[in-house]
């Protein structure tokens, strides 16, 4: 089964000094009040055809009377699928997840008949990296890029039509991958139709429909019911699942919150296989998500070391005040 990196990694947790957490102290993410969810959460939006994936963020804010959210990864309006919803006061976790790999399904027609084996003779010289220049209607600009294609897997061939599954760096273009498989194959090629199953950590079996939310929030408002909205919304912890992750100790909390660097002591375990300036999630002992940063260290430099500066941060989410500045024995 084709898998994207960080699938294929297998982390083992490696405890560098044994703590405890306090529970007068923060809250394990599951059991936070759906208040807190809704200005504290994500939700893995199945993208219809039509809109943005701007509208699609604004109608979540409009559904969930928000004065923030923001998704992670731009899809054109005919494409559909995976859209990570981050809302209110989580909206920093897309930078975590806009560089994230993604996966595709897609259909491309090419132009003219091509025999199957060349076909996918072809597709197999595109796994690797590859040079992209972005399309003309594109966000970014028009300048060629190295991107990686890391699987590829032909699912079926009907005629001129192909479709085909592909996991890929992020930032890939694949309207412009067609194109580039159907002149290495000596013919035009377009894509027909594509669907994002993945992007980093959530794929399709989390799936919510904007109106599966709009239900959701209802029959909370309503009934108080929290049944739907719990399974609508993810606590925002599920947007780093694809970082390595550093635990800290309950002291240590309240600085990160301040932006201070995270230095050696205030660590009690690790995530093995982290490597230097790899985007990091931090959390307290209670898996709460304090910030992410980048490394300065590696996971083996952590372990032997007993001083010096292990992550700078980018973006904090957890507020002052939640843990206090030293616990008392």
């Amino acid at each position: 089964m084709s898998k994207l990196p960080f699938e294929q990694l297998n982390r083992t947790i490696l405890v560098k000094k044994e703590a405890k957490t306090s529970d007068k102290f923060g809250i394990n993410p599951e059991k936070r009040y759906v208040e807190k969810l809704i200005d504290y959460g994500i939700v893995n939006i199945d993208k219809p055809q039509g809109p943005t994936s701007h509208q699609v963020s604004a109608y979540v804010k409009q559904i969930l009377k928000l004065n923030k959210a923001g998704h992670s990864g731009t899809l054109d309006p005919n494409v559909t699928g995976v859209l990570p919803v981050a809302l209110g006061r989580s909206t920093k976790i897309v930078q975590g997840l806009l560089t994230a790999g993604k996966e595709y399904v897609c259909i491309m027609h090419l132009h003219n008949e091509v025999s199957e084996d060349r076909i996918r003779k072809a597709f197999d010289d595109f796994i690797g990296k590859i040079k992209q220049i972005p399309p003309l209607k594109s966000a970014v600009k028009r300048q060629e890029r190295e991107r990686e294609i890391y699987y590829i897997d032909i699912l079926e061939i009907d005629g001129q039509d192909v479709l085909f599954k592909t996991g890929c760096q992020a930032g890939t273009y694949i309207r412009t991958l067609c194109v580039a498989l159907g002149r290495k194959l000596g013919t035009n090629a377009h894509m027909a139709e594509l669907r994002r199953t993945k992007a980093g950590p959530f794929d399709e079996s989390t799936l919510v429909t904007l109106q599966d939310l709009q239900d959701a929030y209802t029959f909370w408002k309503e009934d108080k019911n929290e049944k739907l909205i719990r399974k609508c919304i993810q606590p925002v912890e599920n947007a780093v699942k694809h970082l390595p992750k550093l635990w800290v100790t309950d002291y240590t909390v309240n600085s990160l919150c301040h932006g201070a660097a995270l230095n050696i002591p205030g660590i009690s375990k690790l995530e093995s296989d982290a490597k230097y300036d790899e985007t990091c999630a931090i959390l307290t002992l209670k898996d709460e998500l304090i910030a992410i940063g980048k490394l300065r260290m590696n996971s083996n430099e952590i372990m032997v070391k007993e001083k010096g500066i292990v992550v700078l941060l980018d973006a904090v989410f957890m507020e002052p005040g939640t843990y206090p500045k030293m616990i008392k024995k």
